[in-house]
């Protein structure tokens, strides 16, 4: 099962993701975007990370619901609403149960993905995070790995595409060549369900 401290740890993981990769995120950026993203979502996560160390929510959808809050409030371009309300569906969808399961979480993050398919209007195959993201849900019924495995193929498969949504879109067939940094920071994301996890057991819980 998986509590509060799980989905806190989930959050740190991330931002040490973020912060790790905020150069590559903001190259990737560069050609296709506003050459922000890496910094951008790493003054988000650190936000996160610092509120969460401060008073430490007690429940799962509440940690990702102050987590999607700060994102939005802090993040500039889009990153922060698309972000933010990943986070806070997911959060909302959790409900306040102490503890969730694999299964549930992977539910509630279908949830949150549908909300960020319904704001941004984008589809698999518009060059955008949900390249990322669908197939990171579908996955996570089979764990954690299999789910960062999906996200990670989701972003690198969106260099040949060409944009559909988003400031990449302006550039029409210039798009194409290039791996999208938000699919690359929602592969993060996912990919620090493993690391949140790694941890879990090395803690003997």
């Amino acid at each position: 099962m998986l509590d509060a401290d799980f989905f806190r740890r989930w959050m740190t993981a991330a931002a040490a993701s973020v912060d790790r990769e905020a150069e590559r995120l903001t190259a990737l950026d560069s050609p296709i975007g506003d050459a922000d993203h890496g910094s951008n979502l790493q003054r988000g996560f650190r936000a996160v990370t610092d509120a969460l160390a401060k008073e430490p929510p007690a429940t799962p959808g509440a940690v990702l619901t102050q987590a999607g809050r700060l994102l939005i409030s802090t993040v500039g371009g889009a990153s922060g609403p698309l972000y933010g309300t990943l986070l806070r569906r997911t959060g909302k969808s959790l409900g306040d149960a102490a503890e969730v399961d694999a299964g549930q979480l992977a539910e509630a993050l279908r949830a949150g993905v549908d909300a960020v398919r319904q704001l941004g209007g984008a589809a698999p195959g518009d060059k955008t995070m949900i390249d990322a993201l669908v197939p990171a849900v579908e996955a996570l019924g089979d764990s954690f790995a299999a789910a960062r495995t999906a996200a990670e193929e989701g972003a690198v498969a969106t260099t040949p595409l060409q944009a559909r949504k988003g400031r990449a879109s302006y550039l029409g067939e210039r798009s194409i060549g290039h791996q999208d940094p938000g699919a690359t920071s929602a592969a993060l994301l996912i990919a620090a369900l493993v690391d949140a996890s790694a941890e879990t057991e090395g803690d003997g819980e």
